[in-house]
């Protein structure tokens, strides 16, 4: 490729291997040369901005969970050498937790959770990226309430005035990447379908797009097969905001030599906490969700799905704005479930 380093032939080998270098390979010197110097960062968490940060937070994590894996699943790409490269890159994620570090004192235990990343990049360099883990799953895994391990991180942070604030549009920085992906077919269908979706009224649109063995897959590590398990994770998400804006921030549609025809959606909800659902009574909070899809097109219609959000950093806007009154105590018990797939989070 034009402009990036000859020990990488395509899009997705580069990202995958600098995936693997940084992280299984604890190279952090090579952030470097494959990290632009003042790139933002974009979580559900916050925003981190420039190479420094991104170092110190990579090497926080990798003291967290010293046996840390990510495993590439698939790169779902748009771009060129000339405009530059937008990669989505869907990972499952593993570790045991044997440091302190975001998610408290060590455990002993191990997770596995997927993630998304949305890199651009262009001449060898990422220079504009966001991010999002499973968080609720790693909580989950690692034997925790989500709302009161948001609750304690909210009070580790220093309290609700200096705790660290989810990411929200309004306090974006630009990082130079623009295009809004490509217009695939198979990229747009997708897009239009979780519109409808969205839209709250087209429910049954599952059942008539999606293949009745389907396999879905959404925060919290769960995962279950046919159009009722997908209808009530996509209708529950909605039913808490209702008035929310939906957005499609960036599409990608690919179909690749001996691969499904795949999408790669990254969406977002931005609104008041209004409605009863997985995150507990309404409260009115104003919450942003960045929400990543990656879907995969067989001959019965949409039959894998993997849709990745951080239910920790919308519970701490809820909490925020709540004042922390809300919520079970410390070490509330998750309701009976062994910590791998609770249907919500206990509100």
């Amino acid at each position: 490729m034009k402009g990036f380093s000859q020990r990488w032939g395509s899009l997705p080998d580069y990202i995958i291997g600098i995936t693997k270098e940084i992280w299984e390979e604890r190279g952090l010197h090579t952030l470097h040369e494959t990290y632009a110097e003042d790139l933002p960062m974009r979580f559900p968490s916050g925003l981190l901005r420039g190479r420094r940060a991104v170092i110190d937070g990579t090497r926080a994590t990798l003291v967290e969970f010293p046996d840390r894996q990510l495993l590439a699943e698939d790169v779902i790409w748009s771009g060129d050498e000339a405009t530059g490269f937008l990669s989505s890159h869907r990972l499952m994620t593993t570790g045991t937790h044997m440091g302190h570090g975001f998610f408290g004192a060590p455990t002993g235990k191990r997770f596995e959770v997927r993630a998304i990343a949305d890199c651009a990049a262009k001449d060898n360099l990422i220079y504009d990226e966001w991010l999002c883990r499973d968080t609720s799953g790693v909580v989950i895994q690692l034997g925790m309430e989500p709302v009161a391990f948001t609750r304690d991180l909210i009070a580790r942070e220093g309290g609700p005035e200096r705790a660290v604030k989810p990411f929200h549009p309004d306090h974006d920085e630009p990082g130079g990447y623009a295009s809004k992906g490509n217009d695939h077919e198979v990229g747009v269908a997708y897009a239009d379908l979780l519109t409808r979706m969205m839209a709250g009224d087209e429910m049954s649109a599952i059942a008539q797009h999606y293949d009745r063995a389907c396999r879905t897959e959404f925060p919290g590590a769960r995962r279950g097969w046919s159009h009722p398990f997908a209808e009530q994770h996509w209708m529950a998400l909605r039913a808490a905001f209702p008035s929310a804006k939906w957005s499609i921030d960036h599409r990608i549609g690919r179909e690749d030599p001996r691969m499904a025809p795949r999408a790669a959606v990254r969406w977002s909800l931005t609104g008041k906490h209004a409605g009863r659902g997985p995150f507990g009574e309404p409260t009115g909070a104003e919450v942003h969700v960045m929400g990543f899809t990656h879907a995969e097109l067989g001959p019965w219609g949409w039959r894998r799905e993997w849709t990745v959000y951080d239910e920790i950093s919308i519970w701490k806007q809820i909490l925020l704005h709540t004042g922390m009154a809300d919520g079970p105590r410390a070490g509330a018990k998750i309701d009976g479930h062994d910590g791998t797939a609770l249907p919500y989070a206990a509100s």
